[in-house]
């Protein structure tokens, strides 16, 4: 049996320009975030047959197929499927995934859960693949099944772990480990969930669209988030910890900018009960429209923060930033 997880992220600055080639447009900017101990597991047991079973625990899914070749396209759980097609093993399979992310919450669990399952698959063919090499891989299946280019950045930390600033760049795609003390991290920031899923409040594809169609709108609010992004890795990597509040801040209010729907009246309502208990910002992960918000505290306001959330009905999720990435375990 093999056994792997990997862990799911907050997102600080710099997501959708991640995705190719908005990068190359506004000079390569940085994606900075941050593994935290919400992971993404998958488990597979081979079978003395050919059968490839699928069973998905936190979407409640399942798929049971006679044979790699048997299986379909445009199945609810397309990704995990293409992935096991691409690695074809030899023999059956019984694979379960689980993710303690909430669906749709924003924090990059659908990509824990794919480098989770890279792992896993590439260990069960006998490491066929570099472990830098299972990035590109998993990007580019990802493109296949939602159909439009998928970022980089959500990748980095289930692979490697930490605080990375990762920078797409001419020749590739790079990051760099970021010496800030996690727990000193942890201690500053709080993450709720919404309740609902986020319904996508940024479709990147048509952020990409327009930025090739040189929509000055989008574009202008692009080169906002490009410099909240560099401010953020300059302030995070030099700066105390304090410095990065108006950063947060000012990235927020370009993203918000992008789109109608990435912050909801809902997500307003929380960032405004937290801003009077102690929180200095706010920015909603991910794509916005639902899902998880994330806050930079005061000093010693943490629990304060929090219990303002739940007073109004949030989900605060307990969690701390990790060191640790991908890891594989063979049984």
């Amino acid at each position: 049996m093999i056994r792997s997880s990997a862990p799911t992220r907050i997102d600080l600055a710099g997501g959708t320009l991640d995705i190719w080639p908005l990068h190359l447009f506004f000079g390569n900017p940085p994606t900075v975030n941050a593994a935290i101990n919400l992971y993404a597991t998958v488990e597979i047991k081979p079978r003395r047959d050919k059968r490839i079973v699928v069973q998905s625990k936190d979407l409640n899914l399942k798929g049971d197929f006679p044979s790699v070749n048997a299986i379909p396209e445009g199945h609810a759980l397309d990704l995990i499927l293409k992935t096991v097609k691409f690695y074809s093993p030899k023999m059956g399979l019984e694979i379960t995934t689980d993710c303690q992310a909430p669906a749709g919450s924003g924090i990059g669990g659908s990509s824990a859960l794919n480098i989770a399952l890279h792992g896993a698959l590439n260990t069960l063919v006998g490491h066929r693949y570099l472990k830098s090499q299972l990035i590109e891989i998993a990007r580019n299946i990802e493109t296949q099944v939602i159909s439009a280019p998928a970022g980089w950045q959500d990748y980095f930390p289930a692979l490697y772990g930490g605080a990375i600033a990762v920078r797409p760049g001419v020749l590739g795609v790079e990051f760099k480990r970021i010496p800030r003390p996690l727990d000193e991290m942890t201690q500053r920031f709080v993450l709720c969930y919404t309740g609902k899923p986020r319904q996508s409040g940024i479709n990147n594809w048509e952020v990409v669209k327009d930025a090739l169609d040189g929509k000055k709108k989008t574009i202008n609010h692009l080169k906002k988030i490009s410099q909240a992004a560099l401010d953020m890795e300059n302030v995070i990597f030099n700066d105390p910890l304090e410095r990065l509040a108006p950063v947060f801040a000012a990235e927020w209010k370009a993203r918000k900018a992008l789109a109608p729907g990435i912050s909801t009246p809902e997500m307003d309502r929380l960032i405004r009960s937290a801003m009077r208990s102690g929180a200095l910002a706010a920015k909603v992960c991910g794509a916005g429209g639902g899902g998880c918000v994330a806050f930079f505290v005061k000093v010693d306001r943490k629990e304060q923060v929090q219990g303002a959330l739940s007073k109004l009905g949030a989900r605060v999720l307990d969690f701390r930033f990790v060191s640790r990435g991908l890891r594989v375990q063979t049984f």
